[in-house]
């Protein structure tokens, strides 16, 4: 029995898209690379303010030509690939993995993101870059479910409500609020020995008890929860939690609230200690281990972020 070996010209046509699906397929996926493309590259490049924004509608055209040329040189591989991942979507969706569902909420999120960041690129780039347990942490950190953003409403009107501020000055004060009362609260306890366990902010909220991942994934929900923007610190053996502050004017206002109004006893005579990110931006320390926002770092080194936009 003589086994025959396809050659490379009838495997393309075995694994190819009858027409006019195949070019189809390609333009949908052209469509869902070409917008986060053109976010970065809007954000980027600079604008040259033509009437109608024409320079913008050029860049879009030539980004739609260009990903099109470069998908068609691929297309066999490109739709076999798109096959194997619709079968993964598909056996995630029957038994409650990552769906199609999941997939959507996830691109839809990211588009909104990236439409509202100066640096769109460093939302793709935090998704590429690894991170321990990633795609756990960031189911874990459910900001939008009530719990959560009711707990962290409760701690705006528990703490420090005295102070009538307004914008990114009101919004820094309420974090400073959310931060306070799970300091107050916290509790520290092992994962079960081997084990490495993570819990939603949503179940920390039952107890106030957890390791440092959870006490991380607590912190930055409730942030997120009330339009703060925390990341979480990975640093080999340790996980702690940050909130953006912003620039260096920024930096200023929130030292004075800390030191002179907000935690005056508790950072008397203490540093304040932040990260400063390649953009300029300046992360204040929101760690389990200080008793005020900006306390002193249980491990400062950074092996990675996993930042919430």
């Amino acid at each position: 029995m003589t086994i025959k070996i396809p050659t490379l010209a009838e495997l393309k046509e075995k694994l190819s898209l009858p027409k006019p699906w195949d070019t189809v397929v390609i333009f949908v996926l052209n469509i869902l690379i070409t917008i986060p493309v053109f976010l970065i590259a809007h954000q980027n490049l600079i604008d040259f303010e033509w009437p109608l924004h024409l320079d913008r509608i050029l860049i879009g055209i030539f980004i739609i030509i260009g990903i099109q040329l470069l998908l068609r040189l691929v297309k066999t591989i490109i739709i076999l690939i798109i096959f194997i991942y619709l079968l993964a979507l598909l056996y995630g969706t029957v038994f409650g993995n990552y769906g199609f569902k999941r997939v959507f909420d996830d691109y839809r999120f990211m588009m909104y993101a990236m439409s509202e960041n100066p640096n769109p690129q460093d939302l793709i780039i935090a998704k590429l870059l690894p991170f321990p347990n990633k795609s756990k942490i960031i189911d874990a950190v459910d900001f939008s479910n009530p719990k959560v953003r009711n707990f962290a409403l409760s701690a705006t009107t528990k703490h420090f409500r005295e102070y009538k501020e307004s914008g990114e000055k009101r919004r820094m004060i309420q974090c400073f609020a959310v931060f306070k009362e799970i300091r107050n609260r916290w509790n520290y306890v092992n994962d079960p020995k081997g084990t490495e366990y993570i819990a939603s902010a949503s179940e920390s909220l039952q107890h106030f008890s957890g390791d440092c991942d959870d006490h991380a994934i607590l912190m930055s929900a409730c942030i997120k929860a009330i339009g703060g923007t925390p990341r979480i610190i990975h640093t080999g053996g340790h996980l702690y939690p940050e909130m953006l502050i912003g620039t260096k004017k920024d930096l200023e206002t929130a030292i004075y609230l800390i030191k002179e109004e907000l935690f005056k006893q508790e950072c008397q005579n203490q540093q304040i200690h932040y990260h400063i990110d390649e953009r300029g931006q300046i992360w204040l320390n929101l760690d389990y281990t200080a008793r005020y926002p900006g306390g002193k770092f249980m491990s400062e080194e950074i092996l990675g972020a996993l930042t919430f936009y």
